[in-house]
C-alpha cells in the first residue's frame, strides 16, 4: 500500500511542477540549443478580411469598440466589419444601427443571432456570410491596436499557417490584486507561446485577438471556444498555429474574485475532454513537437486539481514515514490557509494574492468537473462587469 501511495505522491508532485516550471524551463533550453529563429512577416501581405465581434448585450462598450474598428490602419477596400449580435436583449443592435447610418463609407454590418446559444454559434452562424480572404475575430471589450490586423495578416507567409492569434494586454493591472495577479500569469505565458511558435505551433490561442483563413474556418461545437478547438484542429492537420505578439488587444482583467472565477470556471468546461482531447495527439513521429507542447502546457495543466488533491492525501497518510512526506504535508497545508486567510482578511500583499490567485484557479477546475459531471455545462455564459 504505501509503494501505490508513493507512486501517486511522486507523479501527482511531477505534474505539477512540470505544469508551473518544468514545461517552461525545459522550452527555454530546447530553444536555446536548436536556435529556432523569429516567426517570420511579410507586411506586403494585404488580402481582404472580416474582423467580427460578438456579442451580447454589450450597450456598455459596443460604441466604443464600434469607433475602435474603424480606426483600424487597413486599406479600406479591404476590410469589412460584422457584428455579429447573440440575440441581444438591450440596447446593442440599436447603437450598431445607429452607427452603420453614420458611417455610410464603412463596411459595417449587424448580423442578428434569433436565438442564443453563444459565442461560438454566433461565430458559426455569421462566418456563412463572410466573403473575404481571412477572418479576424475580437472581443466587444478589447479594443484593437491601429495596426493589429497588418500584424495578422503580415503573420500568415505560408500556406501551412492557418490561425495566429494576438497579445491581449491588460490596463487596469494596478486596479485591484486580482487583476494584478491575472496580469502576471498572461505576461509569463507569453515567452512560451512565442517559442511554440518558432518550434512549430502553439496548443492555445487568445480569444480577444486571433485570425483564420476564411476557407479554413470549421463549425466547431457549441460548447468548444476556438481559443483551444483551432489550435488544436489546426495542429492535427499538421496545419501550423502560431503567436504574433505585435498584434495587441487592450482590455480589463477581470478587478474581483467573483469575475474572475466565473471566467475560470467557463474556461475549465470542458476540461475532462482537454486533458487528452483525441488520441492521434500521442503520435509523436506524426505530430512531433506538438506531442510534447500539449503534454507539458494542456494535459499537465488540466490535471492539476486532482494532482492537487492527490498530493495533499498522500502526504498526509505518509506524513509518519519521513521527515520529507511530513514537509510537503505541512507546506500544502500552509499554502491552502494563507489562501483561505487572504480570502477572508482581504489582506493585500503581493505573495499572499498570488497564492490566493492560484488556489482559486485549481477550484474553478473542480468546479468544471463538477459541473461536467452534472450536466451542467452550457455553451453561453454571463460577461463579466468588471471588464467592462
Amino acid at each position: 500500500m504505501e509503494e501505490v501511495l508513493g507512486i501517486l505522491f511522486y507523479l501527482s508532485g511531477f505534474i505539477i511542477i512540470w505544469a508551473m516550471i518544468g514545461y517552461k524551463l525545459s522550452l527555454k533550453i530546447i530553444h536555446r540549443l536548436f536556435k529556432f529563429i523569429k516567426v517570420k512577416k511579410n507586411y506586403s501581405h494585404i488580402p481582404t478580411v472580416t474582423v467580427m465581434v460578438v456579442a451580447h448585450n454589450e450597450e456598455k462598450v459596443i460604441l466604443e469598440k464600434l469607433q475602435n474598428l474603424i480606426n483600424i490602419d487597413y486599406p479600406a477596400d479591404k476590410i469589412q466589419f460584422i457584428i455579429a449580435s447573440d440575440h441581444s436583449t438591450d440596447e446593442t443592435n440599436q447603437i450598431v444601427r445607429s452607427f452603420i447610418s453614420t458611417q455610410p463609407a464603412q463596411q459595417i454590418r449587424l448580423f442578428e443571432v434569433k436565438n442564443r446559444k453563444g459565442k461560438t454559434n454566433a461565430q458559426n452562424e455569421a462566418q456563412k456570410t463572410v466573403i473575404t480572404e481571412f477572418l479576424v475575430m475580437t472581443d466587444a471589450n478589447s479594443m484593437l491596436d491601429r495596426k493589429a490586423v497588418r500584424e495578422l495578416m503580415a503573420a500568415f507567409t505560408s500556406e501551412d499557417i492557418s490561425y495566429v492569434t494576438g497579445r491581449v494586454t491588460f490596463i487596469n493591472e494596478s486596479v485591484s490584486a486580482i487583476s494584478g495577479a491575472e496580469t502576471i500569469y498572461w505576461d509569463s505565458d507569453l515567452l512560451t507561446r512565442e517559442i511554440e511558435s518558432q518550434m512549430q505551433t502553439i496548443t492555445a490561442g487568445n480569444g480577444a485577438l486571433y485570425a483564420c483563413r476564411n476557407s479554413e474556418y470549421e463549425d466547431f461545437d457549441l460548447i468548444q471556444s476556438h481559443d483551444t478547438a483551432m489550435p488544436l484542429h489546426f495542429a492535427l492537420k499538421q496545419k501550423r498555429a502560431i503567436a504574433n505578439h505585435d498584434a495587441i488587444a487592450y482590455e480589463k482583467a477581470g478587478e474581483n474574485v467573483e469575475d474572475e472565477f466565473g471566467r475560470k470556471v467557463r474556461m475549465n468546461r470542458l476540461i475532462l475532454k482537454h486533458i487528452l482531447p483525441d488520441f492521434r495527439i500521442l503520435n509523436i513521429f506524426k505530430y512531433k513537437w506538438f506531442t510534447y507542447f500539449y503534454f507539458g502546457h494542456r494535459t499537465c495543466r488540466y490535471l492539476l486539481w486532482l494532482a492537487h488533491f492527490i498530493l495533499y492525501v498522500t502526504s498526509a497518510l505518509l506524513a509518519g514515514q519521513t521527515w520529507f512526506y511530513m514537509l510537503v504535508f505541512a507546506g500544502q497545508t500552509l499554502f491552502y490557509l494563507i489562501a483561505l486567510f487572504t480570502a477572508i482578511s482581504k489582506y493585500k500583499n503581493k505573495y499572499f494574492t498570488m497564492v490566493y490567485y492560484y488556489s482559486i484557479t485549481i477550484v474553478a477546475q473542480w468546479v468544471g468537473v463538477y459541473k461536467i459531471i452534472t450536466g451542467q455545462t452550457k455553451p453561453f455564459w454571463e460577461k463579466a462587469e468588471s471588464t467592462r
